[in-house]
C-alpha cells in the first residue's frame, strides 16, 4: 500500500464507505448503534483495517443513489454491482461476489426458458437502477422492461399489472415465490451480479490498491469466511480476475 493509497481513500484520515441498504444479501442487519451488518459492510471495515485507519459507514436506500454521489466527497469506497453505467465515475475492482440473477413468472406462462424472454409483447418488472436492471437495459432487444423504484414495488407491479416476467436476484426471487401462488423461477441465470468494491475515477492509486485487495480476499478466503459469518444463500465468491 502506497501512502498515495491511503492518502486518496481516506483523505478524511477516515475511510467513508458507501453501502447499499437495498442488497439484502450483502447486508443482512443492523448493529446495537444502527451501523449496517453483512458481508458489504464487512469488507470495508476489513479494507480501513488494512488502510489503518477507522471506518463510517455511509447508508443508501438504493445503488443508484449511492452511485450518483461518486465524485461529490461523500464516500470514498462503494460497494455496489459493477455496471458499464457506472463505470463513468467510479473505478470498480474486479467482483468478490456473484448472485445470479434470473426471471420469475406467473402460473400458466408459456415461457418456460430464459432463451424465451427477450420477445416482442414480452413485458418485463425490474427495480429501476438495480446492477441486473442495467444489465437488461444494456442487452434486452425485443421485451419491454417495465422499470420501478423498489423490488417489493416491481413485485407489485408485476402482480397488479399481470406483467409476463419479474426480474430478479434468485435468492429474492424465492422469497417472492412463497406470495404468488403457481409462479415459477427459470433454470439458469440471464446475468450474475457482480458485487464489487468502486472508488472515483479519480482515485487511481486507490483504485490500484482496492484491485489488490480483493483479489486478496478472494484466494485467502475472507469473502468465503464472511459469507459462512453471515450464513447468506445465494452468495458465492467471484473467480480470480
Amino acid at each position: 500500500m502506497s501512502d498515495k493509497a491511503k492518502a486518496e481513500l481516506a483523505p478524511t484520515g477516515v475511510l467513508r464507505a458507501g453501502i447499499n441498504l437495498s442488497n439484502f444479501l450483502l447486508v443482512t442487519g443492523r448493529s446495537a448503534n444502527g451501523d449496517p451488518e453483512g458481508v458489504s459492510p464487512d469488507m470495508a471495515s476489513a479494507i480501513a483495517d488494512r488502510l489503518g485507519v477507522p471506518v463510517k459507514y455511509v447508508s443508501f436506500k438504493t445503488p443508484g443513489e449511492l452511485a450518483d454521489q461518486a465524485g461529490n466527497n461523500v464516500w470514498d469506497i462503494g460497494n455496489i454491482g459493477a455496471e458499464p453505467q457506472r463505470a463513468a465515475t467510479i473505478a470498480f475492482t474486479a467482483a468478490y461476489c456473484e448472485i445470479e440473477a434470473t426471471y420469475m413468472v406467473p402460473a400458466g406462462s408459456p415461457i418456460k426458458a430464459i432463451a424465451e424472454v427477450d420477445r416482442k409483447g414480452v413485458r418485463i418488472a425490474v427495480s429501476a437502477r438495480s446492477a441486473y436492471g442495467l444489465w437488461l437495459e444494456n442487452n434486452i432487444r425485443n421485451a419491454t422492461l417495465v422499470q420501478v423504484a423498489g423490488l417489493d414495488a416491481a413485485f407489485n407491479k408485476f402482480v397488479d399489472d399481470r406483467l409476463d416476467v419479474l426480474a430478479g436476484l434468485r435468492p429474492g426471487l424465492l422469497k417472492d415465490i412463497g406470495r404468488l401462488p403457481g409462479a415459477s423461477i427459470l433454470d439458469g441465470k440471464f446475468s450474475a451480479v457482480q458485487q464489487a468494491v468502486g472508488t472515483p475515477r479519480s482515485n487511481q492509486a486507490g483504485a490500484k490498491f482496492l484491485a489488490e485487495f480483493v483479489e486478496e480476499a478472494k484466494r485467502s478466503g475472507l469473502v468465503a469466511r464472511l459469507i459462512e459469518k453471515h450464513k447468506v444463500k445465494g452468495l458465492s465468491v467471484a473467480p480470480p480476475a
